[in-house]
């Protein structure tokens, strides 16, 4: 079995072994070379600074993939002179664990001071996190903690007081076309592609340069050929897979856009965090579910319309499928986004609860509870109630609320699509209720 932990790395760059992949050869051999990650290791960067201070703490680097965590880790070792040691959380133990902190001890013991990088950190469950904790505080080892999962959530709070958070950004336009002409330096041959198809292989890495770097690779291979277009590209080389993990982080920040856009009025942002969405891979029912929750929450009687538009979009997805039946989740998506916006049930639903939670021992007022039996007729059940079908338009103005408690404003509506003839409405039943009071 082969070891999990990784010591003495040999370094980047033209000393790799034959049949290296390219991504390994280009490593960069100082943390300047670096690509795409200035606010870290450019001249005034936050891991510059660290390393000319000489203080350097433990780190949880935290990005998506292909953005240069690892190289970082390794280059930030060797800058200020610390063994280097590497373990993968989705290879390794409890029993590893404490096997590499004893190793790390004695290294100590001989004046070797050690940079632990833990990629994936995020996989070890809260136990194992705990137990950096020890060697973390007594100095056993620095830990540089890779992660593409957000920290808050996915690591303890007690090594997060103990690391400092670094955002390793996703590599733009720039930082990959700088890739692929050190990939072109290193071989000696340019890509064969036009410069379309070179904008086109940028644009399918979707920031992951390592991705890239493997796409390059493999168009290298095909030696003196003429060079490819866009479309000849695409169907030679596969399109990388979104990052999207439908428990994680990436899975709850797009379901958030989507719903931002739409309460915003977007309809354009609003279908491409839905396309993004559904090209990843997530669950249909899943986007119409948080549909339908919109048309209440967010528009509401404003429309009442929009919560039936978005139970026939999910009927007609059932009976259609994917992906014709997606359509129909388009369509709901755009009246969602169109439609005047009011929260006021959603407000009026939080104040109800409240209120209720506050005088739910409160019995509803004599007049309007029904009298099925004699001895609730003669406790005076029902007695005085008005049936406001026989009163003049349909309204009695009669109190519904308990004895002891007055009447009560939960439900405010809008001013935007049909919550403005309700306010009008509720603004003249408002009118008689106190004229009645009056006497008037």
């Amino acid at each position: 079995m082969a070891d999990l932990f990784a010591t003495d790395d040999p370094g980047p760059g033209g000393n790799a072994p034959l049949g290296t992949p390219l991504a390994e050869r280009l490593r960069p051999r100082s943390l300047p070379e670096v690509v795409g990650q200035d606010a870290l290791t450019g001249p005034d960067g936050a891991i510059t600074r660290m390393v000319a201070s000489g203080s350097l703490s433990s780190l949880i680097l935290w990005g998506p993939p292909g953005t240069g965590k690892t190289t970082i880790a390794r280059l930030l070792a060797a800058a200020v002179g610390m063994r280097f040691v590497a373990i993968s959380a989705v290879f390794a133990g409890v029993g590893d664990l404490k096997k590499l902190f004893a190793e790390a001890r004695e290294a100590a013991k001989a004046g070797t001071r050690t940079l632990l990088f833990v990629d994936e950190i995020h996989r070890f469950n809260r136990a194992q996190q705990d137990g950096f904790l020890g060697p973390m505080e007594d100095g056993t080892i620095t830990l540089v903690g890779a992660t593409t999962e957000n920290p808050s959530f996915e690591l303890n709070a007690a090594i997060l007081s103990r690391a400092r958070v670094l955002i390793v950004k996703r590599l733009d336009e720039t930082a990959l076309a700088e890739l692929l002409a050190r990939a072109e330096a290193l071989t000696g041959h340019a890509l064969p592609v036009t410069d379309e198809a070179r904008a086109a292989l940028i644009a399918s890495a979707d920031g992951d340069g390592r991705f890239l770097l493997g796409q390059a690779e493999t168009l290298l291979a095909l030696g003196d050929v003429a060079p490819l277009d866009a479309a000849a590209l695409a169907a030679f080389l596969h399109r990388r897979m979104p990052v999207y993990d439908k428990d994680r982080e990436g899975h709850y920040g797009l379901i958030s856009a989507l719903h931002k856009s739409l309460r915003g009025s977007d309809p354009d942002a609003a279908l491409y965090w839905l396309a993004r969405m559904l090209v990843a891979g997530e669950e249909p029912l899943y986007l119409l579910r948080r549909l339908v929750r919109f048309a209440s929450e967010d528009v509401g009687l404003a429309d009442s319309n929009a919560l039936r538009v978005c139970l026939d979009a999910k009927d007609a997805f059932d009976f259609l499928g994917s992906p014709a039946g997606e359509l129909a989740i388009v369509h709901a998506c755009l009246y969602l986004a169109t439609a005047p916006k009011s929260n006021a049930a959603y407000v009026a639903e939080k104040a109800a609860k409240k209120l209720a939670a506050a005088t739910g021992s409160l019995t509803p007022p004599a007049h309007i509870l029904n009298a099925p039996t004699r001895l609730m007729k003669d406790l005076g059940y029902g007695q005085g109630y008005a049936y406001d079908h026989d009163a003049p338009d349909g309204f009695s103005g009669q109190n519904y609320w308990p004895d002891g408690m007055g009447a009560q404003t939960l439900y405010t509506p809008s001013p935007r699509g049909m919550e403005a003839r309700i306010a009008e409405r509720l603004a003249e039943w408002a009118r008689r209720r106190a004229a009645l009071k009056s006497g008037a």
